[in-house]
């Protein structure tokens, strides 16, 4: 991700669709259960794939009706394997898929959780990506698996896959989608490389996507990194739990023939309560 235009300018044919505005969005996940409750890392036998807590899936429900009612119209979530993310999703895409009808702001009011919801998951689509995983590395996995080898695979780290993809509303998944990496980044991962992975990763997803806005539901580090690397300079110390940013670039067209023609990524998220962001520049 970066604030470079994308592609060779050329003279567009009369009939290319005019420009259009895309929306990229970087959501941390929802309160998670380690956090909340630190007895519970000694119970389990995968203290590294915390849960959600409750209260972590009303924070995402409601970060998800706040982007339907600010109508963004995010059509596409992509998501990472973690299971705190995959429980994030299920409840942001439930809550962008609120039926939308002459009552819809009956249902969007009337539903206080995504237990009640009426939707319709053909609202949005929602794939997981391994290219979005947590940073593989002792700063960011408090607990790894003990025993650990570095050559890590999605079972190992992960739920599997197909039980993952049961949490999500029904509908909403689309299996088309081929993920950036096909396993969760090997142990060991240096900060900076996977800082440098999450920037490439939202970028591949932003063009691959480039007619549709997008979400991408990820890590604290992740976030940072979108900030970061839009603002040189600017250190993120602070993600509260679902906090996310924020960017826009105008597409000027996409094909098979020319390829993907855009303009500079512009970070639209300020620091402060409102966000759930800190940061800011810090000289020596």
């Amino acid at each position: 991700m970066d604030g470079g235009e994308q592609g060779t300018k050329r003279n567009e044919p009369s009939s290319s669709p005019p420009p259009h505005v895309q929306h990229l969005f970087v959501m941390r996940h929802g309160e998670r259960l380690d956090d909340a409750d630190p007895s519970w890392v000694p119970k389990t036998d995968r203290p590294w794939d915390p849960p959600l807590t409750e209260r972590g899936k009303q924070q995402a429900w409601e970060v998800g009706k706040r982007l339907r009612t600010e109508g963004w119209g995010i059509t596409r979530v992509v998501v990472s394997p973690f299971l705190r993310c995959v429980q994030t999703a299920a409840q942001v895409v439930t809550a962008l898929c609120l039926v939308d009808d002459d009552d819809s702001s009956h249902h969007a009011a009337a539903s206080e959780s995504s237990q009640d919801a009426v939707i319709d998951p053909s609202k949005v689509k929602v794939s997981i990506d391994y290219g979005l995983s947590e940073l593989m590395n002792g700063k960011a996995i408090r607990n790894p698996p003990r025993g650990l080898v570095d050559s890590s695979t999605e079972l190992h780290w992960t739920v599997p896959l197909e039980e993952l993809h049961a949490l999500l509303p029904t509908g909403s998944l689309d299996n088309s989608v081929q993920p950036t990496l096909s396993a969760v980044p090997a142990w060991g991962e240096t900060t900076s490389a996977g800082h440098q992975r999450y920037s490439d990763i939202f970028q591949s997803i932003a063009d691959k996507f480039s007619g549709e806005n997008v979400l991408c539901i990820s890590h604290g580090e992740g976030v940072g990194v979108s900030v970061m690397k839009l603002l040189p300079g600017v250190v993120v110390y602070g993600v509260r739990y679902c906090a996310y940013t924020q960017a826009r670039r105008t597409i000027h067209s996409h094909s098979q023939i020319d390829g993907l023609r855009a303009g500079d990524w512009e970070l639209l998220t300020e620091p402060g309560p409102a966000s759930g962001l800190l940061y800011d520049t810090f000289t020596d």
